[in-house]
């Protein structure tokens, strides 16, 4: 009789660069192999509910391709040709080659650099205390959150908003600008569970008419970047018709009277001409969140990564500040929590050793740093080595063509830390293997909830494969970089993190698999008063006094509005270039993550332009084509898929195929730009004007 295998189902924790870090329940095969994959039940915001690349993850962690071995390149870079060679082989040259660097050029000539492809705290920011006892070139991490984040803690003060559980319990939910089937599938479960049980409305708010618009109740599909101008005409209705919380506004808000006045032409007529929407949208839309006071705002990061994105964010924001739905359970506004967490991450990053003196090289400049550009180096010496873990900048970074031009340079040194052998791993001197999430112990926090969540190992990992503390913790040694941190095991980082936060132990939160510290409904509400010194929400915001990390404003910042409005920074369409282009995330991938999986490729198919019929007929382009769509950036090969769902002269690549995928191996971040955006910088991946024309 064949002994059928033994079957553990362990807690753990999605580590995808995703809000929604959702609880795991995991199916563990005789200790050695993953099954399926479930949402935990216990969890309640995760409530049973995962999205489907992360249920089949048992082909991402089982993958046949995952990199194995540490590797040294021997043919030109980007040709794939690699020899294997021993670990310390590995870091011996690593550290060789930096200590060589670092007596030549200084330490600043060594870039580390990484991002969100785990969001374990020990394992994603544990390269900052290498990076701060060695004094290496800091990042400025610009590439997702920056103008969202900058734009809601514009109005509140700080990052933070209701229970987003209060969904469910909310009259009506607006979900403005993210497409949350793709990419926050428990925001839906949430939404849903309000329109079953209380007869909720939900509202959703995009640039195409996609699967999220699909499940709504009132669909707008407007123009990119005038997200302001809705906002602006619906707040416009809502002192018109009385449904203005005027006693809310005295008692919470700095100008409310001014807001009214400025208000007084930006009516629904105004917004229509700008946005693409009817007057009859705006108008229904202003009625639903006037009337039913429990009003919940979901705003995502699509809608704020234009050249306006901040000024976006938080006009959308002053809508509920208008009506009042703060003050209601189910009704405000929620961006992100990742503000109650409070982390004292002095050990994990080594914050003892930072220096601010240290330039801060920008994430999404990444192009122009390694090519050279004097003001994207901050005037400093030239990059001359990279250590990349968690991300794929020769896919993900926008101005491809300066990027793949930096990472050919033979004169830098590149060192990536991978699971897979990914387009940036390509380029790289020396390849190392990395742990995937099961194969090692991190915690984590939800940006889109309030839990703090234990994932422990679960299963070894295959061949040679190291996680990211080992890895730092070996150069360390080798670059004779002393920390205390670097000593520690994972589960002791967590444990001094969590107790030294305020937190608890490690012990008692294993013993939970998660812990939830959402705020009071007072404090989540605002009730007592906003983040500001003088407890007011800001409709006019001081842009370049709002808080935040970087040194110091950037671009147009003395332009932006003084109250909310539509501010018209965007790279307009024009005779040459007819279309904006966006490139919105794809259901099946997550970034460039989930690219190499067979499940994920077959249900995206292949790389796509959606373009309103309207506008393919005078180029003579039909479904299927083959078109090419380009700017002064560069161009891209797309497979042309004919969609109504769009205001003309829009169109959509849902992405991030690699850049394999495309003809001539030119990937959709060609053609999008790096440009820092008021007022403190962030790449503004769905503001691009192009020419299209058949291949």
């Amino acid at each position: 009789m064949t002994e059928l295998p033994r079957i553990a189902h362990l807690p753990s924790v999605c580590p995808h660069d995703c809000p929604s870090a959702c609880s795991l329940e995991v199916e563990v095969i005789d200790g050695r192999s993953i099954g399926r994959i479930r949402g935990s039940k216990r969890q309640s915001y995760t409530d049973g509910v995962i999205c489907a690349k992360v249920a089949r993850y048992s082909e991402r962690i089982h993958h046949p391709d995952r990199l194995l071995h540490p590797l040294r390149r021997t043919g030109p870079k980007g040709s794939g040709a690699f020899e294997r060679i021993s670990w310390d082989e590995a870091l011996d040259e690593i550290a060789r080659r930096f200590l060589a660097i670092e007596a030549e050029r200084g330490s600043e000539a060594i870039w580390p650099y990484y991002y969100a492809g785990t969001m374990g705290l020990v394992m994603r920011d544990g390269i900052n205390r290498l990076r701060n006892v060695k004094r290496y070139s800091g990042q400025y991490s610009t590439i997702c959150t920056t103008m969202a984040w900058t734009g809601f803690i514009a109005g509140t003060g700080r990052l933070a908003g209701p229970d987003p559980r209060e969904m469910a319990k909310s009259d009506c939910v607006v979900i403005w600008g993210t497409n949350a089937v793709h990419t926050q599938v428990n925001v839906m479960h949430h939404a849903i569970k309000a329109r079953k049980e209380r007869g909720a409305k939900i509202v959703a708010i995009d640039i195409y008419h996609n699967p999220t618009l699909a499940q709504a109740d009132l669909a707008l599909v407007l123009r990119p970047g005038t997200d302001g101008a809705l906002a602006c005409a619906v707040m416009h209705a809502l002192f018109r018709d009385g449904h203005a919380d005027r006693d809310y506004l005295a008692r919470h808000t700095d100008a409310p009277d001014e807001l009214e006045a400025h208000l007084a032409s930006r009516t629904p007529e105004w917004a229509a001409a700008i946005t693409g929407l009817s007057v009859a949208q705006i108008e229904e839309f202003a009625a639903l969140v006037g009337t039913r006071k429990k009003s919940f705002f979901r705003l995502g990061y699509g809608f704020a990564r234009q050249r306006n994105g901040a000024v976006n964010m938080h006009a959308a924001l002053c809508v509920p500040t208008v009506t009042g739905a703060w003050q209601y359970e189910g009704g405000g506004a929620f961006h992100s929590n990742s503000g109650i967490y409070k982390w004292r991450k002095g050990l994990i990053e080594g914050l003892d050793k930072l220096d601010p003196t240290i330039r801060q090289l920008d994430q999404s400049q990444i192009g122009r740093v390694l090519t050279g550009d004097a003001e994207a180096l901050r005037q400093g010496g030239p990059v001359k080595a990279l250590l990349i873990q968690n991300t794929n900048p020769v896919s993900v970074a926008p101005e491809q063509e300066l990027v793949k031009q930096g990472f050919a340079r033979d004169d830098l040194f590149t060192v990536v830390h991978e699971q897979f052998m990914t387009e940036t791993a390509t380029m790289a001197d020396i390849v190392l293997p990395a742990t995937q999430f099961m194969e090692h112990d991190d915690i984590y926090q939800g940006g889109g909830h309030q839990h703090i969540m234990w994932g422990g190992k679960l299963v070894d990992a295959p061949g040679e494969c190291r996680s990211n503390h080992e890895v730092i913790s070996g150069l360390a040694a080798r670059l004779g970089a002393e920390h205390r941190g670097f000593a520690m095991s994972p589960r002791e980082l967590a444990d001094w993190t969590l107790q030294e936060s305020g937190r608890g132990t490690l012990a008692e939160l294993i013993t939970n698999d998660f812990k939830d510290i959402q705020p009071d409904f007072a404090t989540a509400h605002y009730i007592d008063g906003f983040g500001y010194r003088d407890r007011k929400f800001r409709f006019k915001p001081d842009w370049p006094k709002v808080p935040n990390s970087n040194d110091g404003p950037v671009g147009p910042y003395q332009q932006m509005p003084v109250l909310p409005d539509h501010w018209n920074v965007l790279e307009g369409a024009d005779e040459a270039h007819p279309f904006r282009l966006a490139t919105s995330p794809a259901r099946s991938f997550l970034n460039s993550t989930f690219t190499e999986t067979p499940s994920s490729r077959k249900k995206e198919g292949a790389p796509t332009l959606m373009l309103h019929p309207d506008d393919a007929a005078p180029l003579g382009v039909a479904a299927g084509d083959e078109v090419i769509v380009g700017n002064r950036r560069g161009s891209v090969h797309l497979k042309a898929v004919l969609f109504e769902g769009m205001v003309r002269g829009v169109v959509i690549a849902e992405s991030i195929w690699p850049n394999a995928a495309h003809r001539h191996g030119r990937g959709i971040n060609t053609i999008t730009g790096a440009d820092a955006v008021a007022p403190f910088g962030g790449a503004a991946f769905h503001d691009n004007k192009v020419w299209i024309k058949r291949a």
